[in-house]
């Protein structure tokens, strides 16, 4: 019995000096003093053990088990203090080591040509307004004098939700909305998200940004709306950009044109830009529709007004040279680097 108590002891306590984790530490302290454990076991055999002997043998039990709690104690503290020792080591901070580079943030490029477009109207007397989204058929339609075998009234052609509702196809939706609530004279520009069921691919997206410009008072003549689109482009691409104005159908503008400006790569004499024609083609404009003023209560005898919608990826796409509009929605930090 002795014998075995000081072997149970010996190996224990090698067990114990080993011992890396207080997860491995508290393995051993079972197997010793659990209910099945070695020393546990040695206990409840002294019923066997002479009744002259007991006495001995209980002494030299309690001395074993003291023995090994003394050393799991000490273990246990050796391995705690070696543990914050290596967390306070891995935490501290080596002052020779060079500085680390903190990436800033940038705004994206769409954010900054519409910042930049939006303060060159501003400059010009407009006031950048909001509409919804999601939009009825009467403003997106209806009161922009779209018939109804229009295309765009299309499934297949427009994001229609139920209940009466859609996905607005153009920001041109937001003239509606304004000219309801603001007598003239009117002088906003409308930026927004706009749907339509398109194939995404490097020039067309089922989801993009337009921005819409609205000026109605006495007076307004088509004049007026060729020289403000081009003092915009003037400002936005240059001094020495030429205008182009051809006739174009739009249901909600008459007379309608198509604007183009000389290619700003080239200066109009041809490249892969422009297509060799030394022209882009930007949007459509004219003159708000007499329906369109009668639909939101103005008097179209006595008021005119004209309307022009920009792309913002487009012009986007133009500014920076961006050959593929799929890149402004990857969020790819690389693309995005590029832009300061």
């Amino acid at each position: 019995m002795v014998d075995d108590i000081n072997r149970i002891v010996e190996t224990t306590l090698a067990q114990i000096d080993g011992a890396k984790s207080t997860v491995a530490l508290d393995g051993i302290e079972r197997e010793a003093f659990g209910k099945k454990g070695s020393l546990t076991s040695v206990l409840r055999s002294m019923k066997d053990i002479a009744p002259e002997d007991r006495r001995r043998i209980g002494r030299l039990v309690n001395d074993a088990k003291a023995r090994v709690q003394g050393a799991v104690d000490a273990r246990r503290e050796a391995i705690s203090r070696e543990e914050r020792e290596g967390a306070a080591q891995a935490q501290r901070l080596d002052i020779t080591l060079p500085g680390r580079f903190i990436r800033l943030g940038r705004k994206h490029p769409l954010t900054r040509v519409l910042d930049e477009m939006c303060g060159i109207f501003i400059g010009m007397g407009f006031t950048v307004v909001e509409g919804p989204e999601v939009e009825t058929p009467w403003y997106n339609f209806t009161a922009l004098n779209i018939p109804e075998d229009h295309p765009v009234m299309d499934e297949k052609n427009t994001f229609f939700l139920g209940a009466g509702l859609l996905l607005r196809t153009e920001t041109s939706a937001i003239q509606a909305r304004v000219m309801e609530t603001q007598a003239p004279p009117v002088r906003v520009l409308g930026p927004g998200r706009c749907y339509r069921r398109d194939a995404v691919d490097a020039t067309h997206s089922h989801t993009f940004h337009q921005v819409e410009a609205l000026v109605v008072d006495e007076g307004i003549s088509f004049a007026d709306l060729k020289g403000t689109v081009e003092l915009y482009f003037k400002r936005m691409f240059g001094e020495g950009t030429r205008l182009r104005f051809r006739p174009d159908y739009f249901p909600f503008v008459e007379p309608g044109a198509e604007v183009a400006f000389s290619c700003h790569v080239c200066d109009g004499v041809g490249c892969p830009v422009c297509k060799q024609s030394g022209w882009i083609e930007l949007g459509g404009c004219g003159m708000v529709h007499p329906n369109v003023l009668e639909n939101v209560g103005y008097d179209s005898e006595r008021y005119t007004g004209f309307a022009f919608g920009l792309g913002l990826e487009r012009m986007a796409m133009l500014k920076y040279g961006i050959d593929d509009m799929r890149l402004f929605y990857e969020n790819d930090v690389r693309f995005l680097a590029q832009f300061r």
